[in-house]
């Protein structure tokens, strides 16, 4: 890869050098370091495997898989947020390859000096209380994401992908799950898998590579990251496809292996997330054995987890492997809402703790259903009962349609992908995400007993509380009633509009007790909606 094209287009640093020659790479930023092999194999992406293990300044190892990358070209990439000299040696199984085993360098990480939030704070983890993402650096991190699970398809245009990443990253996404490997509701190997390298591999078996697929994918990929957005890559769909078999299955659990090797050598050393499969459960083959090994293999430890079909802690019974819990169980409106909430709460239940939102529920326009509403109801009353974030899906996006191509047979919408990313859901729940963002939301509880059973209600007791009122009859102008407020703090209230963002002003609360009188009964609030739709009610306590 030319490092000065890649550098102008990818809006990734990545940078070639010889064996012996220090590379300086921003924190939390990549370093590609290539080699070139005195030995020319039949097969290098199933004869060889070489890794190059990283020593910081703070003494910790990691080891780095790399990638054959054509040829007799190899690579392998790295980052850190660990400032100063980190030094490199390979480790290759032909040892007596000299160009492949031995080889040395350094390269040195320097203070970040932009402004993209995945480098500045670094890549996302699970939070030390097990219930929301955060950056490395401790950044609260609200994950919004959208669903884009063809999105690596030559049907979708370059130019089409950046203009729906500008859009989404303005709107205030901040994730797209998208899928690199055997896509949904398609058979293996088919044309359609095809980007503009072609297809990713030429054997069903995943045994051959073809490198132009992936450099292809390398694009799209670091794109996103160069937006600010993290890649929820999926490394497969889970479930049978046209021909009755489940991907693993077809595939063969040590080809999958082979798979997620590849994808963590490119695509690890990126501030990314890992979905071992789509729609997977054990039934269809043994996807906790491939996640275990995606654990032992990925040395940055990137946040993991599978898209359940079902409950997540049930599903695949082995699932100590993932870090948090992604439920996607359908499309059927406020049905799908309800059962998806009673998931969500479940897993809160469940030791050990773990994160928890919607993966995939209720796509807006999906065949012609779950219009704006359903979105706003899905975002706002997850939220409020605990979980880490959401994500959204739209006609024409999640299968990266255009005018005669819808990409899935039967055909679900006509829906292009420009028409489903102007579907207003996805402005609300932006919309939301920042009224969220400006309130502390990291450190909310839910506490639906503070309303009424049809309400939603999180915040932090004495500080802020949120209320969701979901849309009732038409011509109710009642408003959820507030219970539990603590009657030492001077409360301003308002209602937020989920659909445009306005502000109506409810005023202010005014202390009913002495701020040191512990005993005094909470207060109570209760005011009319600004009109007959769903509303979000804020109280927060006043300086």
């Amino acid at each position: 890869m030319n490092p000065t094209i890649a550098a102008q287009l990818l809006l990734v640093p990545f940078l070639s050098c010889g064996v012996d020659v220090g590379q300086e790479v921003e924190a939390n930023r990549v370093v590609e370091i290539e080699l070139e092999s005195i030995e020319t194999y039949e097969n290098p992406f199933v004869e060889i495997e070489l890794d190059a293990v990283f020593t910081g300044p703070d003494g910790e190892e990691r080891r780095i898989p790399a990638f054959w990358g054509g040829g007799n070209r190899w690579s392998f990439r790295y980052s850190s947020s660990v400032l100063g000299v980190h030094a490199w040696r390979t480790e290759c199984t032909d040892k007596e390859n000299t160009k492949l085993h031995g080889a040395t360098g350094l390269v040195e990480v320097v203070p970040y000096r932009g402004l993209n939030p995945l480098h500045l704070h670094g890549p996302i983890r699970v939070a030390d209380d097990h219930r929301h993402f955060e950056h490395s650096d401790g950044t609260p991190f609200l994950w919004l994401g959208d669903t884009w699970w063809k999105g690596l398809c030559k049907r979708f245009p370059w130019a089409g992908f950046q203009e729906l990443t500008a859009d989404r990253r303005t709107k205030g996404f901040n994730v797209v799950q998208i899928v690199c490997g055997p896509y949904p509701d398609e058979d293996m190997m088919e044309a359609s898998w095809e980007n503009e390298g072609g297809k990713p591999y030429e054997t069903r078996d995943f045994s051959v590579v073809n490198p132009e697929y992936f450099n292809g994918s390398d694009r799209r990929l670091q794109h996103l990251v160069g937006a600010g957005i993290v890649p929820a890559i999926v490394g497969g769909w889970g479930r049978p496809q046209r021909g009755g078999m489940s991907t693993i299955s077809q595939v063969g659990v040590e080809g999958y292996k082979r798979h997620w090797r590849h994808l963590v050598a490119r695509y690890g050393a990126f501030p990314v997330v890992w979905i071992v499969g789509g729609e997977a459960k054990d039934s269809q083959g043994p996807w906790s054995q491939v996640a275990n090994y995606l654990r032992a293999v990925d040395p940055y430890h990137r946040p993991l987890t599978y898209h359940a079909p079902g409950h997540p802690r049930r599903t695949i019974e082995d699932n100590a492997a993932f870090d948090f819990d992604m439920p996607a169980i359908g499309h059927d409106g406020l049905a799908t809402a309800s059962r998806t909430l009673d998931v969500i709460r479940s897993c809160l239940s469940y030791e050990p703790a773990r994160p928890v939102l919607c993966g995939e529920a209720c796509y807006e326009g999906h065949m012609q259903t779950n219009l704006q509403y359903i979105q706003r109801h899905l975002f706002w009353s997850f939220l409020l009962s605990g979980a880490a974030g959401h994500t959204y899906g739209a006609a024409g996006i999640w299968h990266s349609s255009v005018e005669g191509d819808s990409g899935i047979t039967p055909v679900y919408d006509v829906t292009t992908w420009k028409e489903g990313m102007n579907y207003p859901g996805s402005t609300q729940l932006g919309l939301g995400k920042r009224l969220l963002e400006k309130h502390g939301w990291s450190r909310f509880e839910p506490h639906p007993e503070w309303t009424e059973k049809d309400c939603f209600a999180a915040g932090i007791p004495g500080e802020i509380c949120i209320v969701y009122k979901p849309r009732r009859r038409i011509y109710d102008w009642n408003g959820p009633r507030v219970t539990g407020l603590d009657p030492r703090v001077e409360w301003h209230a308002y209602y937020f509009d989920p659909v445009t963002g306005r502000i109506f002003d409810q005023g202010t609360i005014e202390p009913s007790a002495d701020a040191h009188d512990g005993s005094a009964k909470p207060v109570e609030f209760k005011s009319d909606v600004p009109s007959p739709q769903d509303w979000v009610l804020v109280l927060e306590a006043k300086e």
